[in-house]
């Protein structure tokens, strides 16, 4: 019959240093020669037979060896784990080793979803001479954008929830393996237990430098030690980060991302850069996906808002899924198969508020016009009920806003690009509850007359003053429904000490400065009678690490102090979102 499938198991295969992985194989039962497709995962190649990014079973049946392998130093495979690091070597030489098992035809395709991802971009980057084309999921371009830092901040609901959570039990079975089984489910007994603190002890430890959770587990001491002594060091986290090096991609990338995503920034720059710039004719037939989704929910239910069984990645626009997409991907750069692929639309976006796909040839779109939206108020923004308004029409003379940050009572995180512990979910998530707050000023437009169409890269460029020789300036873009829900869209941070990029410098108490806030970008349709609104704040923990306001190197604070922020909005210092306004 021809959906026959074989599987094998725990397939080795050697590294260039004599190093072992293994992998499970889903391979048709019929004789012939086919095509390749192989992911790479730290999360065990046990869990990854079936899920929402592909079905290995469909693509063995529909002609493919599927090899789904553990990464060095995790579960089944040998050597030492530590994240990142053997991923584009291991990466270039399992290509190479997939191209000459038995049944293989020698042409290779990459996929898999985040850390996944990354796997294919570094073996992309080495240019393995049989892979033929890459479809990375939700993952990054640059590791100090969304997984380590953002905006100088660390990344630290994500560091913490990911390593305790998705790493740390594979590190204790491995660390215990041959110790008494007390000493072993103590071991255990006490990973889980800093889990389940996490929330509510762990993440307020200080100082971060001796992060309590991963310290008392030794879990990732050179990691930690090297986030504290080179913080948001370019040169450092270069290896970490795919787009340094897309210039040396010859293969095309079919990029999936949500714009809920930890990562939606990553994935809009790795299709720009080889759509654009790809350095072969197939690189520059990249292709590009963004539905609403976060990063570990792909359904049409994200957060709050029911997005419509459309948005759903098991029926995209009711016509395909994830593994669909793969197959029809693959069959034309690893089969040639004549199907159409090249000749559609490079782009596909989720347009939410109207809740439906549009296909684009570009991105950002070129009909975009780029439109500020002005802060104003009397001087009392504090508070969804405050004088706070956004409009076109530019500042005169006008009275400043003030609000104080207690990083001992920081916002707390609610809804956004997240992957932290479950209590802090991802999506579109009410902030009314945040915009209470006397430490949120909160900047609203009138009810629409009209629909007003925005898709793009967003931008916050914010004149702000502070006492502290070093704070953090937070902003978020939110959809106001007539009902009051207030829908957060995108999100974004500065570091004070980053406000100029990779060098370090202290603000001087008291001036004024322009701080450039990187919100990554949406594509949202605000209907009339709903409002734009811009929160502008200090912190969102533990989602970002807190800045205790010192001035202190980074994760050497024992204390903290309260920050006394102003915001100006004047004619000297027009404060403004810029919004990637589409007309219609």
């Amino acid at each position: 019959m021809g959906n026959q499938i074989n599987v094998e198991f725990d397939v080795p295969a050697t590294m260039r240093d004599g190093t072992i992985l293994r992998a499970n194989i889903f391979r048709p039962a019929a004789e012939g020669t086919y095509p390749v497709a192989l992911t790479r995962t730290p999360y065990g190649k046990d869990f990854a037979s079936v899920t929402p990014m592909l079905d290995a079973v469909r693509m063995a049946q529909a002609g493919y060896i599927v090899i789904i392998q553990d990464v060095r130093g995790r579960m089944k495979s040998d050597g030492a784990w530590s994240v990142f690091r053997h991923e584009a070597q291991d990466g270039y030489d399992s290509v190479e080793w997939a191209a000459t098992l038995p049944g293989s035809n020698g042409n290779v395709g990459m996929y898999g979803a985040s850390y996944f991802g990354f796997t294919q971009w570094t073996a992309a980057i080495g240019t393995p001479p049989h892979l033929k084309a890459i479809f990375p999921v939700i993952t990054w371009a640059d590791a100090r954008d969304g997984t380590v830092w953002r905006g100088g901040a660390l990344e630290f609901g994500l560091m913490g929830s990911w390593q305790l959570s998705s790493i740390g039990l594979d590190v204790m079975l491995k660390r215990y393996k041959d110790a008494p089984p007390a000493q072993k489910y103590q071991a255990i007994a006490t990973l889980v237990n800093e889990i389940n603190r996490l929330q509510t002890e762990g993440y307020y430890s200080l100082p971060l430098k001796d992060f309590e959770p991963l310290k008392k587990l030794n879990l990732a001491p050179e990691l930690l030690e090297e986030i504290v002594t080179r913080p948001y060091d370019r040169e450092y986290n270069r290896p970490f980060s795919p787009q340094e090096s897309y210039s040396k991609v010859q293969v095309p990338s079919f990029n999936v991302g949500g714009w809920y995503d930890i990562f939606t920034n990553g994935t809009l720059t790795a299709f720009k850069a080889m759509h654009e710039n790809g350095s072969t004719p197939q690189a520059r037939q990249s292709r590009l996906l963004m539905g609403p989704w976060s990063h570990v929910n792909y359904s049409g239910v994200i957060g709050d808002l029911d997005f419509g069984f459309a948005a759903n990645s098991a029926f995209i626009n009711l016509q395909t899924d994830l593994t669909g997409l793969v197959q029809r991907w693959f069959d034309y750069w690893l089969k040639g198969i004549e199907n159409g692929v090249k000749d559609e639309p490079p782009v596909k976006l989720f347009i939410m508020g109207e809740n439906v796909w549009r296909d684009e040839q570009e991105w950002p779109l070129a009909r975009t016009q780029y439109t500020p939206y002005y802060l104003h108020s009397q001087g009392d923004a504090n508070t969804a009920n405050g004088s706070g308004y956004l409009s076109t029409e530019k500042p005169g003379a006008e009275a400043v806003d003030h609000f104080t940050y207690d990083p001992a009572n920081p916002v707390p995180t609610k809804g956004g690009n997240l992957l932290m512990n479950g209590v802090y979910r991802p999506g579109a998530v009410n902030q009314q509850p945040k915009e209470a707050r006397e430490d949120v000023l909160v900047f609203t437009t009138e009810p629409l007359t009209r629909d007003l169409e925005v898709t793009g890269p967003l931008e916050v460029k914010l004149w702000a003053a502070s006492d502290a020789p070093d704070t953090d300036f937070v902003a978020t873009l939110v959809d106001v429904h007539p009902d009051g829900f207030a829908q957060n869209l995108a999100d974004g941070i500065i570091r004070a000490r980053y406000r100029q990029g990779d060098r370090a410098e202290l603000l001087e108490p008291g001036r004024a400065y322009e701080f450039t806030i990187n919100l990554w970008a949406t594509a949202n349709v605000f209907k009339a009678g709903h409002r734009i609104r811009l929160d502008v704040t200090s912190s969102n923990f533990p989602r970002w690490d807190r800045n205790p306001n010192t001035g202190e190197a980074f994760g050497s604070s024992t204390e903290m102090r309260p920050a006394h922020q102003t915001i100006f909005h004047d004619a000297e210092h027009p404060s403004c979102v810029v919004l990637p306004v589409i007309p219609r």
